[in-house]
């Protein structure tokens, strides 16, 4: 994609709207994650109990969604990749609208020394209708034009501990709060006790009001979306 040099974003900001009601939006130079090698002596050792990747294993959601029906396969692959020089494991995304591939991803996660699950960017492919390949929206990589990872999971959450998913100034800025602990939620692969509720947003796209739900020893379950009134939900893993 065509991007500004991180430069001239520091410099100057990006300006959204037009005529008076223009923002104005700087580079967050407060965030500095500490993600040195010293701190992933075993990454791709993934123990966190709300985000283990277990190697092969196939998580599958399906959700009525304004679009159809959303299917989602998610699947590590006994493969790594080093992102900013951290060795990280490789999960594979896949999304179904209707029964057709829309897009593709490979995504980036490291384990860190205290438990807390990083992400460190993601190789996309959108696709049209007829399979072509449409771009790759949404691909960033950790070290690589500014980009910084983010935490996929920390180790220890908390009600109301906040922070960032993954930083890319103006292309990948998604944010989450824990708002929920100790709760019980069903979907259709089984009821969870002790789950976590996140509330996930952007400022890159202001209505965007979502919640992700995250059992103990499984991972991720459940999503909504509070805007399109519409769920996905965990149904297998294989």
């Amino acid at each position: 994609m065509n991007r500004l040099s991180i430069f001239i974003l520091l410099v100057i900001g990006t300006i959204v709207g037009c005529g008076k009601d223009t923002v104005t939006r700087l580079i967050d130079t407060s965030y500095q994650p500490d993600v040195s090698p010293s701190r992933f002596p075993n990454p791709t050792n993934i123990t966190n109990p709300y985000y283990p990747v277990g190697n092969g294993q196939k998580y599958i959601y399906e959700g009525q969604s304004p679009d159809g029906l959303e299917h989602i396969e998610e699947q590590r692959l006994n493969i790594t990749r080093v992102v900013n020089g951290i060795t990280c494991v490789v999960v594979n995304f896949k999304a179904f609208i209707d029964g057709k591939l829309v897009e593709e991803a490979d995504d980036w996660y490291a384990q860190d020394v205290d438990g807390n699950v990083w992400y460190f960017g993601e190789d996309v492919n959108n696709y049209n209708p007829d399979g072509t390949i449409k771009d790759h929206g949404g691909s960033w990589e950790a070290g690589i034009d500014g980009a910084k990872p983010g935490l996929l999971m920390p180790a220890n959450p908390v009600l109301g501990m906040s922070y960032r998913e993954e930083y890319y100034f103006n292309e990948a800025e998604d944010e989450a709060e824990i708002t929920g602990v100790n709760l019980t939620v069903t979907v259709p692969y089984g009821t969870f006790t002790n789950c976590i509720r996140t509330h996930n947003f952007t400022e890159l796209e202001p209505d965007l009001n979502e919640e992700k739900f995250y059992a103990s020893g499984i991972g991720f379950i459940k999503e909504i979306d509070l805007t399109d009134n519409f769920e996905i939900v965990l149904i297998s893993i294989e």
